[in-house]
């Protein structure tokens, strides 16, 4: 059996639907027990638990062969110290582990984790590749690249013809579906794991520019679009127009810097790169096609 945290967004729900279609034993973990009704149907155990909360959790992780963990974005959009935070649900899986005696554990992380600073949010996930390795379970970090996703968040131009961007136009850099994230997710558990931390670079099937991404935008709209650079400067006043508290949003600054300077950028090295399946077009098709 396998147990899957986060299966109301997109990548836990992805692993624990490719494990159910495979035959596999689930275990998915819910905060709420009627979020967990519709997985009851499909087959799968439910376990309630938080995963700030170490008991709860422990009982979700005992008895399986693997599980999926990740650091949710429930209680850090609008918190004033965003890295605690999460530091703090990192350590609280770290003791669940522990305690659990989980033999294998796969962690939703991200290119440029490899480094301790200067990445934005990105540091939050390598603690949390620190602590979950200390646990002495085997470790696999899926490591992935810029979400195809994000550009959901910049779809709000459309109408003017534009596709703004934080990451300059002209800059070709990795980008992965949650989709493919989730498949490789099932695929890891399957694997297993070995001793230590095992890292998985992972990124789309090909790497895009925002030009690249504004082009296939304009296919799927049917409309002329241009990627537009916006300056880093917009970023903090931006993403704090949207709710996200000020820490987070210089956050989000420090990552997109990262990114154009190529410090967020992968590790390689023993590291294992994989490549999805889902092109951006598809990915931004099913986000103008959603409610």
């Amino acid at each position: 059996m396998y147990a899957i945290a986060g299966v109301t967004g997109h990548t836990g729900s992805i692993a624990a639907e490719t494990l159910l279609a495979q035959g596999k034993a689930v275990r998915v973990i819910v905060r709420d027990a009627a979020k967990g009704a519709a997985w009851a149907q499909k087959g799968a155990e439910v376990a309630v638990a938080s995963l700030e909360d170490v008991a709860a959790l422990t009982a979700a992780l005992t008895g399986v062969e693997g599980a999926f963990v990740l650091l949710p974005p429930q209680g850090v959009i609008a918190s004033p110290t965003p890295l605690e935070h999460n530091r703090k649900v990192a350590s609280a899986i770290a003791r669940a582990v522990r305690a659990a005696k989980l033999p294998h554990v796969v962690l939703l992380s991200s290119v440029g984790a490899q480094h301790e600073k200067g990445t934005g949010p990105i540091q939050a996930l390598h603690h949390a590749e620190r602590e979950l390795t200390a646990t002495g379970a085997a470790v696999t970090a899926v490591r992935a690249a810029y979400f195809q996703e994000n550009w959901g968040a910049a779809l709000g131009a459309l109408a003017q013809g534009v596709l703004p961007t934080f990451i300059p136009a002209g800059f070709r850099y990795p980008q992965v579906a949650t989709r493919d994230i989730g498949r490789t997710v099932a695929a890891a558990l399957v694997e297993g794991g070995k001793p230590g931390l095992q890292v998985i670079e992972l990124a789309g099937p090909r790497d895009y520019t925002g030009h690249d991404v504004a082009a296939a935008l304009a296919k799927v709209a049917g409309k002329p679009v241009t990627a537009q650079d916006a300056p880093l400067d917009a970023v903090v006043p931006t993403f704090t127009s949207f709710g996200l508290s000020a820490a987070v949003a210089e956050l989000y600054r420090e990552m997109y810097a990262g990114i154009a300077s190529g410090h967020v950028a992968w590790q390689g090295g023993a590291a294992r790169q994989v490549r999805g399946t889902v092109e951006v077009a598809e990915t931004l098709g099913g986000l103008l096609a959603a409610p």
